[in-house]
């Protein structure tokens, strides 16, 4: 199994970008997806994810109306579309996926199996 995550780089506050992740070796349709982030010196944050069935998504409090996950099933792909960045979203960006999870853990990083390389996001003030 494979994620790999792209799309990161410097942008200015107010910008936007659009990660992907591109997985591989998984039945992609049966797996949820989430991207989580890291900032230096701080621990690992949720950040949006979505389901596998029905494709619900969910977002942290913090990127809500700004960021917009979504996935292609055909593909095996799923995208955050990041905009009206803020520097406090300067972090790797890391995608992850999960055959079992529970919905009432779908911000808990230790549900998730299946880990991307990272893809750095800084924001400029």
């Amino acid at each position: 199994v494979q994620l790999q995550a792209s799309g990161g780089g410097l942008v200015q506050a107010g910008g936007s970008l659009r990660l992907s992740c591109a997985a591989s070796g998984l039945t992609f349709r049966s797996y949820s997806v989430a991207w989580f982030r890291q900032a230096p010196g701080k621990e690992r944050e949720f950040v949006a994810a979505v389901r596998s069935s029905g494709g619900s998504t969910y977002y942290a409090d913090s990127v809500k109306g700004r960021f917009t996950i979504s996935r292609d099933n055909a593909k095996n792909t799923v995208t955050l579309q990041m905009n009206s960045l803020k520097p406090e979203d300067t972090a790797v960006y890391y995608c992850a996926a999960s055959r079992t999870l529970i919905l009432s853990a779908i911000r808990d990083f230790r549900q998730y199996h299946y880990w991307g390389q990272g893809t750095l996001v800084t924001v400029s003030s």
